[in-house]
């Protein structure tokens, strides 16, 4: 594949992708006004109408535009998943807080090519926000160029995890090893930590328990902005790994923080 081709692919992939993101917002913000039904999935997560009606709406968009990609999804699972391009779609990320009316959610579309993620796009609809990463981009809020900050140095670091409760087991003293280490420690923000640490307003984000739809289209968007983003042992993101993720606005602070997470 040349390099003009390639271009124009990453092109027409991020275009469907904002076109996917904009037809997923309209999909939640439907159901956003009102308190929706919950149902309890076997693991005994939330999931509700807006979750399902989402990913069906994306994977009908993929379906017409890209027939021969795969599609890995949280509420419908995986299809044709060895496929060289590979969507990941998380349709609420942060359905609690979509229940409760905290307006952090948001849809994830993220898109592996030879497992490895290259495009991102997350939309943030209650926050009228939509961020991308691709070849070519970088990374982008509302359609304006965002970088991290700079931040060598562990103990200025101002860190983000979803919950420390995520943090099970073993993984617990490794998150509270890293937590020491850092200047603050701030709770609560899912998918949107990641948009902070990209527009250089945080320094770090830690999570563990993660699925593949929760950071594959992050993973572009962060190293898009220029910092880096692997599993704790400082392993490349996919499909495949023990579901932790750190994600660092300065290369320089990465090592450190796999470091002190035991990696």
């Amino acid at each position: 594949m040349t390099q003009s081709t390639t271009d124009a692919l990453t092109a027409q992939c991020l275009a469907v992708a904002m076109d996917m993101a904009a037809r997923a917002r309209e999909i939640v913000l439907g159901h956003y006004g009102t308190p929706p039904d919950v149902e309890d999935k076997a693991d005994l997560s939330p999931v509700t109408i807006a979750d399902r009606e989402c990913e069906a709406a994306m994977r009908d968009m993929i379906a017409a535009a890209f027939p021969g990609h795969g599609i890995f999804g949280e509420e419908f699972g995986a299809e044709n998943a060895d496929a060289e391009f590979v969507w990941v779609l998380d349709p609420i990320d942060g359905t609690k807080a979509f229940i409760t009316g905290k307006p952090l959610f948001g849809t994830l579309i993220g898109l592996l090519k030879d497992g490895v993620p290259w495009i991102g796009v997350m939309d943030n609809p209650a926050l009228d926000e939509v961020w991308a990463g691709a070849p070519g981009i970088g990374a982008t809020r509302n359609g304006e160029t965002v970088r991290c900050r700079p931040c060598p140095d562990l103990a200025s670091a101002w860190l983000y995890t979803t919950s420390p409760q995520m943090h099970q087991g073993l993984n617990f003293g490794h998150f509270e090893n890293l937590r020491h280490g850092c200047r603050h420690a701030l709770y609560g923000g899912d998918c949107y930590s990641y948009g902070t640490l990209a527009r250089g307003r945080a320094d770090l984000v830690c999570d563990s328990s993660m699925q593949p739809y929760d950071y594959v289209a992050l993973v572009p968007i962060v190293e898009g902005a220029g910092g880096r983003m692997t599993d704790w042992a400082g392993g490349t993101l996919g499909l495949g790994g023990d579901g932790t993720v750190i994600a660092s606005g300065d290369p320089a602070l990465h090592d450190q923080a796999v470091a002190a997470l035991g990696g």
